[in-house]
């Protein structure tokens, strides 16, 4: 538990104290303003929705403070949930039992697969070996096109689950051959105790933990992160704060600080932008967001475009146009991103890796089947460029 700042206490008390804001009320937003339009999706705190007692698969939260007695404050994410003793958070898996704010999802992982780094997506980190993927309930967010939004949407006595506790993830990942351990499927974020013990000890034992995550983390709890992070990919869901109020329930501006911390702690990362028909499938943003990316963090942090399938509450519009999806790669390298890349449409040349030297190909992708004899160690075969990532 961590002690509130000024600041902190001085606008989660006016938010307690306003009355023009029923809808938004109980939950604190990083930038301290709590109007929400009518395309606002950001969800709201589930009163009075907790377990009366805690249960086996409880810790308490790392990250929150207590205000006005026994009421909580997490400050894992951006949300920054007020809870009163009771209340459920948004993520749906953080309660305020007795004044202490509890994490629901510690040991009980509701999906467990062995995946190709390459599913994650991860291109330039370690290519062609497996990982142990986990995830348990729950997600910041609320986005409209969730893929996967069973598990994602759900709280955790509404799913199956199994009971697999840090140690014991990590000895599945060594029996299983991995060379990783993924926090995926879901939002990781939520589960950060549970990640952050297993993430420790896989370390320890020589595995690479991976971080696929929407962002929308804290600054504090993040740096922690990054002590034991071996490779993350964050999707950028937008380049538009507008954007991603109604079509995923969060904001822009945590999510840009969450890639310039990752870069500053050297942690290697890759970025998804899913293509949405009618939302993200503009030029110029896709302009802006190339920019940005370039101006603050590089040409070197491998992009991939995906493309979007219809799923959960935008069932009803198109597969994102392969035309679009090859517009933006080209558009991204011509504004100069060395390596962009398009997901979700197999044979496309761009599931491959082309040195940005000589322009040769190093990495052939067809499915997961990986060729990488253009790769000599880090560097290019044919013209001994450095290529950026970790390989082995």
């Amino acid at each position: 538990m961590h002690n509130i700042n000024r600041r902190t206490f001085l606008y989660t008390g006016a938010l307690l104290c306003c009355n023009s804001i029923p809808d938004f009320g109980s939950i604190l937003f990083s930038d301290g303003c709590a109007e929400a339009s009518v395309t606002d999706i950001r969800g709201t705190v589930f009163k009075r929705d907790a377990p009366e007692t805690i249960w086996k698969w409880s810790c308490e939260g790392r990250y929150y403070t207590n205000i006005l007695g026994d009421k909580t404050v997490c400050l894992l994410c951006p949300n920054k949930c007020v809870l009163s003793p009771g209340d459920r958070s948004v993520c749906r898996v953080r309660v305020n039992v007795k004044g202490k704010l509890y994490s629901l999802v510690y040991g009980n992982p509701c999906a467990v697969n062995v995946d190709p780094i390459e599913k994650k997506p991860l291109y330039h980190f370690k290519p062609g070996t497996p990982a142990f993927s986990i995830a348990t309930t729950g997600c910041s967010f609320r986005c409209l096109n969730c893929q996967n939004w069973e598990i994602s949407q759900a709280k955790p006595h509404e799913v199956r689950y199994m009971e697999m506790f840090p140690e014991q993830v990590v000895q599945n990942a060594l029996r299983a051959k991995a060379v990783s351990i993924a926090y995926t499927y879901s939002e990781a974020t939520v589960f950060y105790e549970y990640m952050m013990d297993t993430a420790k000890l896989a370390k320890d034992s020589g595995l690479s933990n991976l971080w696929i995550s929407n962002g929308y983390i804290n600054p504090e709890p993040l740096a922690a992160l990054c002590g034991v992070l071996g490779a993350a990919n964050v999707n950028l869901k937008a380049f538009s704060d507008e954007i991603y109020r109604k079509l995923n329930g969060g904001t822009l501006e945590p999510v840009l600080n969450t890639f310039k911390t990752l870069h500053e702690h050297k942690v290697h990362f890759e970025i998804t932008n899913l293509v949405v028909p009618g939302y993200t499938d503009d030029d110029e943003m896709v302009k802006k967001m190339c920019g940005w990316i370039l101006s603050t963090l590089g040409p070197d942090y491998p992009l991939h475009f995906s493309r979007f399938a219809p799923k959960y509450k935008l069932d009803r519009l198109p597969p994102t146009p392969v035309s679009t999806l090859t517009r933006f790669r080209n558009l991204a390298m011509k504004e100069g991103i060395r390596y962009v890349y398009v997901g979700n449409i197999p044979d496309h040349e761009g599931n491959h890796t082309y040195c940005h030297g000589c322009g040769k190909r190093l990495i052939e992708r067809k499915g997961f089947f990986i060729n990488r004899d253009g790769l000599d160690g880090d560097q290019c075969r044919y013209c001994k460029t450095r290529i950026p990532g970790v390989w082995i």
